[in-house]
């Protein structure tokens, strides 16, 4: 009887942060820095008391023994974690938005108050490696349609392809092909850097596109006008995202859960951006020539090379500005692999620049929060990935061996725990409108847990001699496969975590009870575990990817077959291909499909089904250049940029559907 009064006041502390944190929610400004720093102060102070009870009261007696030895390390690697969590939380306390900015000194270099008045020109540098010709012409028709006019687009071929040569020269757009690879990404730009300060006029500024990013209309405009400052020399604006990744494309989420990025781009960039400590994240940026010059142009003892440019030129004086506009939209990795390689480059990549001049501790003469800006990433790449996989793979340690890495009742977990989770949650929901979602999160950090730990202790021991992987775009997803390398661990963590429940129910020597209350604190554990598995090795399942659509919103048009025009709904709109609902045709219908901005396209029906018409469409090149400058280059962000939680639970049942009727 006492256990369940200590209990029922447990859940009643648990109710009440509840409606205090629902309050909060509700009457938070997160655009205030007072209301930002008072919720993450009290986030830190909860996780400082969750972490002295865990220091204090849930540990094994210190001695030489496994039980002792599990349960202290799993507090250092948790503890780790929170250290990260707590740079997290100082770093989301503020935040910062440069729209009135931009609007305020919106081309400042016609106004004589900022000096001789001038016309800035501009550098598009596009560097290329392997891409195809339909990831490369978006990207160069966009860069040539930037309504900017003083602009000069240069492909830097790394692949050295004779028909990009020729394709370049017939699209009037500089080409250029160096000796050597030398430097991989960043030795590919420093090449044409050279090439460009020998010109007459060299730029005044330069634009870096990946080879799969399509700038918007107002990109070089808008980010322009934040070199007002003559102090400012680099501009990032985020990066968004046309597909979906492959998280959301294998789990069905494309559009009701936003891309894995999202958090980083909207919210953790602009917070970064108040503390003066944003970052160049490659793709998307301006940069003033000279400050680039001045610092000898890109580092190359990084493979993260974009971060590093940031450090040197605040080094020198420079300043990183963030400008949290949808200025350009790019292709997401579409494949898992190229997905997790991704992410282990950019971890191992910040692991070299904290063992290189420009770490936390290097001689440098960096600001002291240049400095906790790549501590707070290196703790972000060691810790949390780290941290994911021991939550999964300690509880088995319990059901195998008896051993209780974490000695609490379910009393002091809703005391001590379940405060500080309420309580983060409620802020970082504030702070992120909703763009995070537990158990998704925990399947985006461990599917690439395991190689990213292991970027991270080797960038940490041996920082030197690793290659550039360069992110493999395009190539054929038409085909379900099953990543097994990358499914195994789950698999296994699944399969052990079933076999150790069944056989605790089964065999009364395995139904160990001397965790007394605790047993319900791993139980509910463990059956967590079992979901976030089962999540991440779905996720490995890779689903076809049959096109990529230029256009996914259903939108009015005119399909004129033999001298008659029916109006219908244009959907699913690619290069080659779209779906029309409204009308019946018969397959082989000929006629013109009237595009709006784009005007008529010939087509033919190819077949007929229940949710519309499939046409062929045959665009000429200046339809296609049209259709690309319509679809990519205008309009807000594409895709998903918060969750639809409504559409996310009918999403991931109708995923988990699609599994059984496979079945």
């Amino acid at each position: 009887m006492p256990y369940l009064s200590e209990l029922q006041s447990a859940f009643v502390v648990v109710a009440l942060f509840c409606g205090i944190a629902l309050i909060i929610h509700a009457t938070a400004d997160p655009d205030r820095t007072l209301h930002r720093s008072l919720i993450f102060a009290i986030c830190a102070a909860l996780a400082l008391r969750y972490i002295y009870w865990r220091a204090t009261e849930t540990l094994a007696p210190l001695g030489w023994n496994i039980d002792a030895f599990a349960s202290w390390s799993f507090l250092v690697i948790e503890a780790a974690a929170m250290a990260g969590s707590m740079s997290s939380f100082l770093m989301l306390s503020r935040t910062k938005h440069r729209a009135a900015e931009v609007q305020e000194h919106w081309h400042w270099w016609h106004k004589p108050e900022y000096g001789p008045t001038f016309d800035p020109t501009v550098a598009i540098l596009i560097a290329t490696y392997n891409e195809e010709l339909d990831v490369l012409e978006r990207t160069i028709i966009g860069a040539q349609s930037l309504r900017y006019p003083h602009k000069t687009v240069y492909i830097l071929d790394d692949g050295k392809r004779d028909w990009l040569r020729d394709y370049c020269a017939e699209n009037h757009v500089e080409y250029v092909r160096r000796p050597d690879n030398k430097g991989a990404k960043a030795g590919n730009i420093n090449y044409a850097l050279g090439l460009l300060a020998k010109q007459d006029r060299p730029p005044d500024f330069m634009a870096v596109l990946d080879a799969d990013f399509v700038p918007h209309q107002g990109f070089l405009q808008q980010s322009l006008a934040l070199f007002h400052d003559p102090k400012v020399g680099l501009v990032q604006t985020p990066q968004h995202f046309f597909n979906a990744d492959p998280i959301q494309h294998n789990l069905g989420l494309s559009r009701s859960y936003p891309d894995e990025q999202r958090f980083f781009f909207d919210f953790v960039q602009p917070a970064r951006d108040a503390w003066g400590i944003a970052f160049c994240c490659g793709t998307s940026s301006v940069m003033r020539f000279a400050a680039v010059a001045e610092i000898g142009g890109f580092p190359t003892e990084s493979v993260t090379e974009d971060f590093m440019l940031t450090l040197v030129l605040q080094e020198h004086g420079w300043k990183t500005a963030y400008l949290n506009e949808a200025l350009t939209e790019g292709l997401a990795p579409e494949g898992l692999k190229e997905y997790v390689t991704q992410r282990a480059r950019w971890c191992l990549g910040l692991m070299q620049i904290a063992r290189s001049d420009y770490g936390p501790l290097g001689y440098n003469n960096l600001r002291l929060r240049d400095r906790w800006s790549v501590l707070d990433s290196v703790m972000f790449w060691l810790t949390t990935f780290s941290f994911r996989l021991a939550a999964i793979y300690y509880p088995l340690l319990y059901w195998y061996f008896n051993i209780i890495v974490v000695d609490a009742s379910v009393v002091e977990v809703l005391q001590f725990f379940a405060p500080f989770y309420i309580w983060s949650f409620m802020a970082t929901t504030i702070v992120s409108r909703g763009t995070l979602v537990p158990i998704l999160q925990d399947v985006t950090q461990l599917i690439g847990a395991i190689p990213i730990t292991r970027a991270a202790f080797t960038g940490l021991i041996q920082p030197h001699g690793h290659g550039f992987k360069v992110t493999a775009k395009g190539g054929d997803r038409s085909k379900v496969v099953v990543q097994w390398a990358l499914m195994r661990p789950f698999l296994i963590g699944f399969f052990l975590t079933i076999v150790g429940l069944l056989i605790g129910i089964v065999f009364d020597r395995f139904a160990f009870y001397d965790a007394g209350t605790g047993k319900s604190v791993i139980l509910f554990w463990t059956i967590y575990n079992l979901v976030v598995l089962f999540m991440t090795a779905m996720a490995c399942i890779e689903l076809p990817r049959r096109e990529r659509h230029i256009a996914d919103i259903p939108e009015r048009a005119v399909f004129t077959v033999n001298g008659t025009p029916y109006t219908v709904w244009l959907m699913s709109l690619t290069r080659d291909t779209a779906r029309l609902r409204g009308h019946d045709f018969a397959k082989g219908d000929t006629g013109t499909i009237n595009i709006r901005g784009v005007g008529e396209v010939p087509a033919f029906v190819v077949n007929s089904a229940a949710e519309g018409v499939r046409i062929d469409v045959m665009p000429d090149d200046e339809q296609l250049r049209q259709m690309t400058v319509r679809f990519y280059t205008e309009g807000g962000a594409p895709g998903v940029t918060t969750v639809r939680a409504s559409a996310l639970f009918r999403d991931i049942a109708r995923r988990l559907s699609f599994n059984s009727n496979r079945h």
